[in-house]
């Protein structure tokens, strides 16, 4: 089998740009997963990848081999010099692939709960909230303006998978985007908010998180309907928003899951 060596590849160069330009990303629909437990999880979700990325050294590894059986194409096979240029891990694992971003339609008014994230600026963080919210059962995220590309490499690995259980949109209009929500509306603060164990998260919820350190804007919090906080008793001031999504997606799915075994338990 061939093994691309020149750097000057077409096929090369515009991969090393779509790892790390947005712009191309977003004007193209495309993007790259990178490792063994990102593509299982695109497959496992019924994904076709447009092209299979495998660095020379990695050719003899039993589980790249079976992942390249199940994506059903013939692998382009790239030098380790080449390769690292491809992969964004400080690590690679020995395999990339290209996908077509996915095309899901999002119907918010139909939506059972939804996250709005505003100017989350930090990849990292929006690939947790994603692996989050895929795990808690939220179905739908909306990124506003100024958020971290979702489908960068390093918010894919923070995702681990979830960002193909979840459908996904980026919108200049976030406030208008609530509306069409229609359902309740609750803001995340720091302090002041009333208890989130106390609110209740059985509803159609559409969760509203803010950007790192100045938090949801007030023109955007003025459309919430209930401000919640979450309880510490501890010594921090604040928790990173990545890890107060997750209390509250959990804090979400607890309450269903109790309503769910009181109801079982009636019938």
């Amino acid at each position: 089998m061939t093994v691309l060596r020149s750097r000057d590849n077409p096929r090369v160069r515009r991969w090393q740009r779509l790892a790390r330009d947005a712009r191309l990303r977003r004007a193209e629909k495309r993007a790259l997963i990178e490792g063994p437990h990102l593509l299982a999880a695109y497959l496992d979700r019924g994904g076709t990848p447009l092209a299979v990325i495998v660095s020379e050294a990695a050719r003899d590894d039993a589980e790249i081999a079976a992942l390249v059986r199940r994506a059903g194409s013939e692998p382009v096979r790239l030098a380790e010099a080449l390769f690292r240029q491809v992969a964004e891990a400080e690590t690679p694992t020995g395999i990339v692939a290209e996908i077509a971003l996915p095309a899901q339609p999002q119907d918010l008014r139909a939506s059972p709960c939804c996250a709005f994230l505003e100017g989350i600026q930090d990849s990292g963080n929006v690939g947790a909230i994603l692996r989050s919210a895929a795990a808690f059962g939220v179905s739908d995220i909306v990124l506003g303006r100024g958020c971290a590309d979702p489908w960068s490499p390093r918010a894919l690995r923070a995702g681990m998978g979830g960002h193909f259980a979840l459908r996904l949109a980026q919108e200049d209009d976030l406030a208008g985007a609530l509306e069409r929500f229609g359902g309740t509306a609750l803001c995340t603060v720091a302090r002041g908010g009333s208890p989130l164990e106390t609110a209740d998260l059985t509803g159609r919820i559409g969760w509203i998180f803010g950007a790192e350190g100045r938090g949801v804007s007030e023109a955007l919090a003025a459309r919430a309907q209930l401000r919640v906080t979450i309880p510490m008793p501890g010594a921090a001031e604040s928790l990173n928003v990545a890890a107060a999504a997750a209390i509250c997606f959990y804090e979400r799915a607890r309450q269903l899951s109790t309503r769910a075994a009181r109801f079982s338990s009636r019938a």
